[in-house]
Formats: structure tokens, C-alpha cells, sequence
């Protein structure tokens, strides 16, 4: 049987990326933080990342360290906030990316943590381009990630149930 000729050029087209040497398992935990803002609306703060898209502030947890006490450490060193009240967990995300040779699978554990003392010193890390408090209409509108957007929706239920429970 004859080999089929190999297509010229077409290797220009195709690139082939080096195979996966090992996965690496990351435990993150963020929150989705919450205040009544001056109009008495609820608001939820969002931070923009470096790729312009909006999210919640969440970071590695440390060794030793517990998810619900990253959570709070995350939101103080990307906002600037450290008054919170972690107010209950309101669920997990799994997700995966390629970094380099690695597959990296990424848990962030979420929270429902409510902004205490001066909400509006907002201070937001070097790598961020934005900060900001959103109405929570305009937070699920501007969210990028849609299971964080779902989480949002649950922790937005949570805080009415709280309200009638008062």
C-alpha cells in the first residue's frame, strides 16, 4: 500500500503542544461580599481582573489554613475591606486550565460574607484593573463566569431569607 504524500506547509498551520507532565490540585476560596449601599439596595462588590472580566475576590488557601479564614484574608488583601462577617458557605466550583506542561484543577470553596465598617476605602491590588460595588441586578449582568453568577443568585436568596427571619 502507498503512503499518502505529506501536505507541504501544512505544518505552519498546526501546532502541537507539548503533552501534560503532571496535574496540580489548587484549593482556593473567595466569597461573594455583600452591603447595603447609601440608597438602602443591596450591592455586591465585584473586582475586575487583568483580562478586563469581573468577578468575586477569591485566592490560594495557605497551608494550614482554612477555606471560610482565605476567604477573609483574600477579601481584606484584594479590597482593602477587613471588617467582614463570613456568613455561611454557599457552595463550591470545580474548573480546570492548562498551565505550561500542567493540567491545573482549581476548587475555589465560596462564601456569603457581609462588608462591615467603612465599605467605600475600597483598595484594589496592582493587578486588577477594576473595583467596584454594583446594584445586585447590575452584579449578575456584569459577572463573567456563570457558575459564579449562579452562586451570586443563591447567596442573593440567602440574604432575603435572612431579612425575614429578623
Amino acid at each position: 500500500m502507498k503512503r499518502p504524500k505529506p501536505i507541504k506547509g501544512i505544518k505552519k498551520y498546526v501546532r502541537r503542544r507539548p503533552s501534560i507532565q503532571e496535574v496540580v490540585r489548587e484549593p482556593t476560596a473567595g466569597g461573594v461580599v455583600y452591603r447595603k449601599g447609601k440608597t438602602g439596595k443591596l450591592e455586591i462588590l465585584l473586582i475586575q481582573d487583568a483580562k478586563n472580566r469581573w468577578t468575586i475576590p477569591k485566592g490560594h488557601i495557605e497551608d494550614g489554613e482554612k477555606a471560610d479564614e482565605t476567604a477573609a484574608r483574600e477579601i481584606g488583601e484584594e479590597t482593602g475591606l477587613t471588617e467582614v462577617k463570613i456568613e455561611s458557605w454557599l457552595g463550591k466550583i470545580n474548573f480546570r486550565y492548562r498551565r505550561q506542561n500542567s493540567l491545573v484543577l482549581m476548587t475555589t470553596q465560596i462564601y456569603l460574607v457581609r462588608a462591615l465598617g467603612d465599605t467605600d476605602a475600597l483598595v484594589k491590588e496592582d493587578w486588577m484593573n477594576g473595583i467596584k460595588w454594583f446594584e445586585s441586578s447590575e452584579a449578575l449582568d456584569e459577572i463573567e463566569y456563570e457558575d459564579i453568577g449562579k452562586l451570586i443568585l443563591m447567596a442573593l436568596k440567602r440574604i432575603r431569607e435572612q431579612g425575614k427571619q429578623k
